[in-house]
């Protein structure tokens, strides 16, 4: 029998998060801290303070275990508390550094994060001419005659990368050719010489800003290497399907929010003398924006249960992606639209989370690119077994 109840834990910390939320996050702070380009730092420790900001870090390094489902329910519900909030990509920077990282780096990371709220690294893989096309990138490492590293080229649309104290950096080994595969993953100051920042401005999700870093012959120790030398390519893929998760949790608590927000209108809305809940097309509006929650939900939970139980995830976090991230857009486009008039300004939050939405179908891999991944994966599944699972 498929059980799909949430444990008596999991019902209390979605509350507890719920009431967080309520209380530390209300609407006019949330617009201050889109115009300010990221959130308080005190309203970012508080979430590390009250305890869900440390969920899936182990015990030894202050946090508290859990398995996937139950921290994407976290982010899922902190989502659905404000929009976009900067904390939910918290655990997917802090999974590169538990997974790869040697212990003294771990510990150093994680009380880094304990201490000042925030993570001490970003996310700094994309670059001008790859995204999609990992193989692409030309972002390289040399060794010198002392053993030190030194880092040459651009990445960018770096998520919180312009206030970030470091970054975690993917470069080639040697050599930025195309056919070399090996790369490896680099720990970097974002104060070092040679590393210059430049913001870039987005139409939506300006509470966790982007930015374009170039290294210009960035010097680190070889003991700034993250996880094993060559090994880069491995870990990024370990990475993407667990940040296609985690980016379909945020998504699902935003769509959430602009459904929540667009039934209160519907409910209360009168046009030509008569409720508009009573409109035939209003309710078919209500009707597929609940389905496409709820299949996006049972997909994500069914992926994070596939991924605590061992199994591969590989082609279902691609089609999760491919799925969820235009449904859940469209959910807060159904939102605005049934709002008509008000939904196209900025006196309603659903306009700003259709324009956070939107841009998911881009970052953590294309949706045109999960056909390509997931498409080879079902062939060879049917392949193999005659059936998918």
């Amino acid at each position: 029998m498929v059980d799909f109840s949430l444990t008596d834990e999991q019902v209390l910390m979605k509350q507890g998060i719920a009431e967080w939320c309520r209380t530390k996050m209300p609407e006019d702070k949330i617009q201050e801290w889109y115009r300010n380009r990221g959130i308080d730092q005190a309203v970012a420790k508080s979430w590390v303070d009250a305890g869900f900001g440390k969920l899936g870090i182990p015990e030894e390094y202050g946090g508290t275990p859990c398995d996937k489902l139950t921290l994407c329910l976290a982010i899922e519900e902190l989502c659905h508390g404000g929009g976009n909030i900067p904390m939910a990509p918290n655990a997917l920077i802090n999974f590169d550094i538990l997974e790869f990282g040697n212990p003294d780096q771990i510990r150093d990371a994680m009380d880094y994060y304990f201490e000042q709220g925030i993570p001490k690294y970003a996310l700094a893989i994309s670059e001008p001419t790859a995204g999609s096309d990992n193989q692409g990138m030309t972002t390289y490492t040399t060794r010198d005659a002392d053993g030190r590293i030194h880092i040459h080229g651009t990445k960018t649309w770096v998520t919180n990368g312009e206030w970030s104290p470091g970054l975690i950096v993917v470069a080639k080994d040697d050599d930025p050719a195309r056919q070399n595969k090996n790369m490896s993953m680099w720990l970097v100051d974002s104060a070092s010489p040679g590393v210059r920042i430049e913001k870039l401005n987005k139409i939506g999700m300006q509470i966790a800003p982007f930015c374009m870093v170039h290294f210009d012959d960035v010097v680190v120790e070889e003991s700034a290497l993250l996880g094993e030398r060559g090994r880069g390519l491995y870990n990024l893929m370990k990475n993407f399907e667990f940040e296609r998760a985690v980016l379909i949790a945020e998504l699902l608590g935003e769509a959430q929010a602009a459904m929540d927000d667009a039934m209160v209108w519907v409910n209360q809305r009168q046009a030509f003398e008569q409720g508009i809940k009573t409109f035939q097309l209003v309710q078919e509006h209500v009707t597929d924006m609940q389905i496409k929650l709820t299949n996006s939900r049972n997909f994500l939970y069914r992926t994070c249960w596939k991924m605590d139980t061992g199994l591969p995830v590989n082609n279902d976090a691609a089609m999760l992606k491919r799925y969820a991230a235009p449904s859940l857009t469209e959910v807060c486009s159904e939102a605005l639209q049934l709002y008509g008039g008000l939904g196209f300004t900025d006196q309603t939050r659903v306009s700003r989370l259709m324009l956070d939405c939107r841009g998911m179908q881009i970052g953590g891999g294309t949706i045109e690119i999960m056909v390509h991944i997931a498409g080879r994966g079902i062939l060879k599944e049917y392949a193999k077994n005659g059936f998918y699972y």
